[in-house]
C-alpha cells in the first residue's frame, strides 16, 4: 500500500540535504511559451543537476517558488526531472538574478 504522507517525508528530506550539503550550485532560468520566467537552483547529484529551487514568475507578475520547504501547492510543484543545460532550454543565469527573484 502506498503511503504519500511517508512517500512526501521522503521527498523533503531528499531535498533539503541536497540543500543544505551543496556545496556548488547552478542557476538557470527559462521563459515559457505564455511569456512565464522560471528559475531554477540546482545542484549536483549522482551525475544529474537537481532543481533544489523553483521560482515561476507568471506574465502577471505572480511569484510561485517550490523547494523542501513547500514542495507543492494549488499552482505547481517543484520540478522531478533532471536539469540538462545542453538539452533543457535554459540559460545559465548569475546566483545573484536567481536569489533575487526567490527573495521578492
Amino acid at each position: 500500500m502506498v503511503d504519500p504522507e511517508r512517500i512526501k517525508a521522503e521527498s523533503v528530506a531528499y531535498f533539503r540535504s541536497l540543500d543544505e550539503g551543496a556545496t556548488m550550485r547552478h542557476h538557470f532560468r527559462h521563459v515559457d511559451e505564455e511569456g512565464g520566467l522560471w528559475y531554477f537552483e540546482a545542484v549536483p547529484d549522482r551525475g544529474e543537476l537537481v532543481a533544489i529551487k523553483q521560482a515561476e514568475l507568471t506574465p502577471a507578475g505572480v511569484l510561485h517558488r517550490y523547494s523542501w520547504e513547500c514542495l507543492e501547492d494549488a499552482h505547481g510543484f517543484l520540478t522531478d526531472q533532471a536539469i540538462d543545460p545542453e538539452e533543457d532550454l535554459v540559460e545559465a543565469i548569475p546566483a545573484e538574478e536567481f536569489h533575487r527573484v526567490w527573495t521578492r
